[in-house]
């Protein structure tokens, strides 16, 4: 059985609504240290960011204690949300979190399904550093819910699966926060 540790990123230094591809505020630079340390024992073999600035700034200090690349995956970034600008995103986003993937776009399901067979793939125990609706996306799937929104994952939050090749268990979730998407 694979292990697949997802981490939400660190606290980006603006939001969803604000800024497309934010890196991380002060705070969420301490917070991706903190976590590094904190998953240094787990020693996972690969390391995965989405593309975006955030999840790869909270990945660095994981990769710089292990010496390890970090792999780039598109599959895990951030639900897109393609020709809204910046301001639209925020009530969009709302929107599709309020309700469930059955009655979402094609568009939607095909991401999510990408991100699902992302995770199920992996061969190896690994490290995915993603985001808040993405987590979302592999609890429901592996707890059989159609809720877009399951839980709120807290900044650099772990959250624990395993694979078999075939399917997605939730292991554990990672730390809740009452916190804001971005």
């Amino acid at each position: 059985m694979t292990k697949i540790l997802m981490i939400r990123h660190g606290q980006a230094a603006a939001s969803f609504t604000d800024d497309a591809d934010p890196g991380l505020s002060e705070l969420g630079q301490r917070q991706a240290i903190a976590a590094a340390e904190r998953l240094l024992p787990a020693k996972p073999l690969i390391l995965i960011s989405s593309p975006l600035q955030r999840a790869l700034q909270t990945a660095e200090p994981l990769r710089a204690l292990l010496g390890f690349e970090i792999r780039i995956e598109d599959r895990v970034s951030e639900i897109p949300s393609p020709g809204l600008s910046v301001t639209e995103r925020g009530p969009w986003l709302q929107k599709v979190m309020m309700g469930s993937w059955s009655k979402q776009s094609s568009d939607l399901l095909d991401w999510r399904n990408a991100l699902v067979n992302c995770l199920i793939s992996q061969e190896h125990d690994c490290a995915i550093f993603s985001h808040y609706v993405a987590i979302n996306v592999a609890v429901g799937f592996a707890e059989k819910r159609d809720e877009v929104s399951i839980f709120r994952p807290d900044n650099t939050s772990v959250t624990e699966f395993r694979t078999d090749g075939k399917a997605l268990e939730l292991i554990s979730r990672g730390s809740e926060a009452i916190t804001t998407v971005s």
